[in-house]
Order: C-alpha cells, then sequence, then structure tokens
C-alpha cells in the first residue's frame, strides 16, 4: 500500500504559500547537505562549528530572517517557523543557533537599539560575519530573571558593568552579547562586544544535551562601556521577555522538527525490521504507537500554523505562544522516547537519531521558561491570579 510522511497525513500544506514551501525545501536541502552527514559526530565531540554554519545560514538569509531592514530577510512569520522546523530535524543545536543569533541577539538590537548599534552589528549578524548571543539566564536566576544580580552603574558617562550569566548559548564564540542588568533606574540592557576588556567567556563542557551548540558562562568583571553600548528602547523586564517570546516562536514549530525526524526514522525502521517473520510495523502494538504519535504530530504542527498566522496578522500574544511551547516540546519529547521503544536496543546508538533528539528535547522542555512556567503563563491569563509570587 501507498505510504505518506507523518507531516502529509491531513495535506496541511494546502496553508502554506508557494513561497513558504520553496523556503522549506532550500532549508531542508542544506540540513541534508550540512548538518546531517556530521551531526552524530559533532554531538558525540561535543562540537560544533558555529562560523561556518552561520556563513551558510547568513547566504540563506535564515539569521534574523523575520526582521526587516539592515540586511535581514523580512520573511513571514510562518517561513521562519518553518526554518526552525527543518533546522530542528537536523539537531536542536543547529536551530538554537539561528533562533539565539536573530530572535534573541538581533532581534533586541534590531527592536530596542539605537541606528548606530543596527547599523554596527545587524547587517554582518545578518550575514553570519558576526556571531551574536544573549546573557539573560544567571547561575542562581533561571524561572526568575527579575532576581538578577548583574549590575550597571554609572562612572561618569560610562556603565561599569559586574556579574555573571550562565548557560548562554554561543557565548565562547560570539562577537556580541545582549547583556542585561540591574541598574539604579531598573532593568537595562546593553550591547557588550565581546573583546571588551574585562569580559570572559568559558565554554561549559561534559553536557548530556545539546552537545552540538556552543554554550558557555559570561563573566562580567568591572566591564567599561560606553553610555552609547546601552540599549535605549529596553527599559524594564518587559524587554527581555519580549526577545523570548520570539525565541519560544521558534522552538514552537523546531520541537516538530525533532519529533518529525524521530518519527520518520521509527516508520522506516518498523518497515524493514523483521521479528517473528514479519516486519514489526505489521504489529498492531507498533502500528497504535505510530498512529498516536502522527496525531499528536499533526495537531501540533496545526497549532504551529495557527500561531504563525496569528504572528502574520500582527496579533499574537505572549500567553498564545506559551500554550504553543507547552504543548509542542512536550509532545515531541514524548514522541522521541516513544520512538526509541520501537527501535530496541538499536534506539541508544548513534547510528540513529532518535535519542540524540529525545536528550537535546530535555533541555528544549526547561529553557526559555520551563513548562510548568508556562502552565502558569497560561494559568494567570485563564483566573487573572499571578501564581509567581
Amino acid at each position: 500500500m501507498d505510504r505518506v510522511a507523518p507531516l502529509e497525513l491531513l495535506d496541511l500544506d494546502g496553508n502554506l504559500s508557494a513561497d513558504d514551501r520553496d523556503m522549506r525545501a532550500v532549508v531542508r536541502q542544506v540540513v541534508d547537505e550540512r548538518v546531517r552527514p556530521h551531526v552524530a559526530t559533532w554531538y558525540e565531540e561535543g562540537r560544533v562549528p558555529v562560523r561556518e554554519l552561520a556563513a551558510e545560514f547568513g547566504k540563506l538569509g535564515l539569521l534574523g530572517m523575520h526582521l526587516t531592514g539592515y540586511g535581514c530577510a523580512g520573511a513571514s512569520a510562518t517561513a521562519y517557523g518553518l526554518a526552525c522546523l527543518e533546522l530542528e530535524a537536523g539537531d536542536s543545536g543547529v536551530r538554537s543557533l539561528v533562533s539565539v543569533q536573530g530572535s534573541l541577539a538581533m532581534f533586541a538590537i534590531h527592536r530596542y537599539g539605537s541606528e548606530e548599534q543596527r547599523q554596527r552589528w545587524l547587517p554582518p549578524m545578518a550575514t553570519g560575519e558576526a556571531i551574536g548571543c544573549f546573557g539573560l539566564t544567571e547561575p542562581d536566576h533561571g524561572s526568575d530573571p527579575a532576581g538578577m544580580t548583574t549590575r550597571a552603574r554609572r562612572d561618569g558617562t560610562d556603565w561599569m558593568l559586574t556579574g555573571g550569566k550562565m548557560w548562554i548559548t554561543n557565548a565562547p564564540v560570539a562577537d556580541v552579547a545582549v547583556v542585561w542588568a540591574r541598574t539604579d533606574e531598573g532593568i537595562r540592557g546593553f550591547a557588550v562586544p565581546m573583546d571588551t576588556p574585562g569580559v570572559t567567556a568559558r565554554e561549559i563542557k561534559h553536557k548530556m544535551s545539546l552537545r552540538a551548540s556552543s554554550t558557555g558562562e559570561i563573566v562580567l568583571d568591572d566591564v567599561r562601556l560606553p553610555g552609547d553600548a546601552q540599549l535605549p528602547g529596553a527599559e524594564g523586564l518587559k524587554a527581555p521577555l519580549s526577545c523570548l517570546t520570539e525565541a519560544r516562536f521558534g522552538i514552537v514549530w523546531g520541537a516538530l522538527g525533532a519529533a518529525r525526524d524521530c518519527l520518520e526514522t521509527a516508520i522506516a525502521y518498523a518497515v524493514d525490521r523483521e521479528q517473528f517473520g514479519r516486519p514489526i510495523a505489521g504489529f498492531q502494538l507498533t502500528q497504535a504507537k505510530l498512529a498516536d504519535m502522527a496525531v499528536e504530530l499533526q495537531k501540533g504542527y496545526l497549532l504551529a500554523l495557527h500561531l504563525g498566522a496569528l504572528a502574520d496578522a500582527g496579533r499574537l500574544r505572549p500567553e498564545q505562544v506559551s500554550v504553543g511551547k507547552l504543548n509542542n516540546v512536550r509532545e515531541a519529547i514524548a514522541i522521541a522516547r516513544q520512538c526509541r521503544t520501537i527501535l530496541g536496543a538499536n534506539g541508544i546508538s548513534g547510528e540513529y537519531p532518535v535519542l540524540r533528539h529525545a536528550n537535546n528535547l530535555e533541555s528544549v522542555l526547561t529553557y526559555e521558561g520551563t513548562s510548568e512556567v508556562h502552565q502558569l503563563v497560561v494559568g494567570q491569563k485563564l483566573t487573572g491570579v499571578s501564581a509567581f509570587v
């Protein structure tokens, strides 16, 4: 009998424009050519060629692709989501590289920076010549960024920054960090060149997840910055949280890519693998697993398409993004774990991507807001009562 790919089950591509489908095909091809042949080795060795990939993605216009001007593509939110889906089908770390560059560092400068800051940083970041990172999370303040202890104090017309940031994607190779710090006037953002005296970045080693991603700690030891390093439009915690909403939107789509790759792998394996004299795809329990996973994948894709349409119409709200991240990452990790059972012992082999995706999704489940945080965001919107304090 004829087979269909998991995301073709409901013919949902009819919701996409021809440009969206063309862009998706281009990203899928570059992932097939530049990521898939190497990512198992990168993961095993705990490294990733960030600059080489950034240059490749820059040529395709993927870096800051949903932003306009300054060399950015000005693509639709749905197109950006589809790109994230294809990138994470390769590896979550690869999608994180693009997400942090475009939705966190570039978005912060684009939305809140001065014209001088935009002109200085955005064009080289769009091409991948310059790498950015986003310094919000601290060693003792993850889900509660309002508790940050990194300080910025005025010294004449300059700023002096002291503190540290942890679990910062791209930090070890970055040229600029968007750093958030507490000042006497409240939380403010700064564009910090990473070669500034007093700034050091240390690679975090021995990760069991997101190994094909460059992750680091940033230490700020009396870092002197000129007054114009401050992002003039960023006032209060709302600014970095808006950047997180941008990044979370990409995760809504990206997690589906990891899930799709796991499910496609499990289906191909089940069709070829024989036990008791027949392919395991012919057993009812196996088909029940595959069917349930395909249904959840379709539902997640429908949700992502809906959020993309809202974003393109300018009507997407933060709590709606929370619904998307909560559901799609939770279902993606469940799909990855279930697919591993279909592959049996082979499921733990680096020859197959399933357990690598599952391990990566353990990080995706908790970064950019844990599942519990997103549950409370949704709960607050439903009840009108905050449970955060």
